[in-house]
């Protein structure tokens, strides 16, 4: 569609024409005409589908040149890198080179940031630590702040600056709130709930026109890790199903560390080319494939190279490999063997799987938790005793026995694994 949609001022549109833009995106056409009428929203898109471009404008739109000297709007980047790419958006959508921007340091002396600030600045661009920090030195006013706007909102979660950015947002009051992030998560709601509770959640997907021929694939959100090994633990109970598996995870020393958390009989799991010489392991796939009694293959991603899976009925990714084309080279099909791709994916490893969807043309459907599954809080540690179970080397929660056989699946979803298995 085209960009007189966004119904920019004539300066901008010209600008932008310039540049190249002459059709809208979705993203943009959902949410530009908002930001500029003053409204807090949560925009939720992957990378490239124009969320930066989108507040950029908005704030340009809504920006009035006067004397006053404290900034009107404050937006918060998780890293050096991303505050350099906003300020060069920001003067190359412009062409403004007079623009009364500023980027401040992730780190070092604030003196002369603080000089420039007083001077008088309109657009502040920063990581939450570093407003918070130059804001309790007086060198930040935030008493004329019209718009509060958190980027890439996801990874600044991941890096654990959620404090300071509540309390910048209690320090700013009653303002226009934006958060954009590759993905909507309880973590990211636990940071901007206090001061966007009500804000409306625009998401756009964009996926790749041709759709990848995969195996069935399968998702399984959880809060944390520990809960991901309790999960595995449950689904590897059953040993009609989930006969032979490829499990895989980042590195060796995870591998080693699974290998002694899981619930299962000596010799049912191994690793491949393990670490250490105590640990069960293999050195091919297919011996593996071979050796009846052995039911999990933990592979470690790192230096394992190309890997033959035919025959393999299920493949678990127990991490997000750190390239997105190391997981589809795990999932994609090569011939016409069947089997089932089991994601597990904490909230702040869901940004890597939008990567993965985005690159295959499609979405992993969601599985739910079991009712009975064990979600690990560390809070518990203080409320209660865990039991340890030193032959299984970790935290062991007894079942009750009417719960002993409750698998992670309906007995719809057990019918068509065990098909998927016979078939192979």
């Amino acid at each position: 569609m085209s960009i007189d949609k966004l119904k920019l001022s004539k300066r901008l549109q010209a600008n932008m024409n310039a540049l190249g833009y002459f059709a809208a995106k979705e993203f943009q056409l959902k949410t530009i005409s908002r930001i500029i009428g003053g409204h807090s929203l949560i925009g939720i898109a992957p990378e490239g589908a124009g969320k930066t471009t989108s507040y950029v404008l908005g704030v340009l739109m809504r920006l009035k040149y006067t004397q006053d000297e404290a900034p009107k709007f404050l937006i918060l980047a998780p890293n050096e890198e991303r505050i350099n790419e906003i300020v060069d958006r920001f003067y190359t959508i412009s062409k403004n080179k007079d623009l009364h921007i500023m980027g401040l340091k992730t780190s070092g002396g604030m003196e002369e940031e603080i000089e420039d600030l007083v001077r008088g600045v309109d657009i502040v661009v920063a990581t939450p630590a570093r407003a918070r920090a130059v804001y309790l030195k007086l060198g930040l006013n935030l008493n004329r702040i019209q718009t509060f706007i958190i980027d890439d909102a996801e990874e600044i979660v991941k890096q654990g600056m959620q404090t300071n950015v509540r309390e910048l947002a209690q320090s700013c009051g009653k303002v226009q709130y934006l958060a954009f992030s590759t993905v909507e998560h309880e973590k990211l709601h636990l940071m901007i709930d206090d001061f966007m509770a009500f804000a409306p959640v625009f998401e756009v997907e964009e996926l790749a026109e041709e759709v990848a021929e995969t195996h069935e694939l399968m998702l399984y959100q959880v809060p944390n890790f520990t809960t991901k090994i309790n999960l595995l633990n449950d689904l590897m109970r059953d040993e009609e199903v989930f006969d032979k598996v490829v499990l895989f995870v980042n590195s060796k020393q995870t591998a080693h560390n699974l290998l002694n958390r899981l619930h299962l009989k000596k010799g049912e799991a191994a690793i491949l080319n393990p670490m250490f010489f105590e640990d069960e392991g293999y050195e091919d796939v297919q011996v593996f494939r071979q050796t009846s009694n052995t039911r999990l293959l933990i592979v470690a991603n790192e230096g394992a190279g190309e890997l033959d899976l035919q025959g393999i009925p299920f493949i678990f990714h127990f991490e997000i490999p750190e390239s997105t084309d190391e997981f589809i080279k795990h999932v994609l099909k090569t011939d016409d063997t069947e089997a089932i791709a089991i994601t597990f994916a904490t909230d702040l490893e869901l940004p890597e799987v939008k990567k993965i969807e985005q690159k295959l043309g499609k979405k992993m459907p969601i599985m739910p938790l079991p009712d009975d599954l064990h979600i690990y809080k560390p809070s518990e540690i203080t409320r209660e005793k865990v039991e340890e179970d030193k032959s299984r080397g970790g935290a062991f929660h007894e079942k009750k026995a009417s719960n002993s056989k409750t698998y992670n699946y309906g007995s719809g979803e057990k019918a068509r694994m065990t098909m998927r298995n016979k078939k192979k």
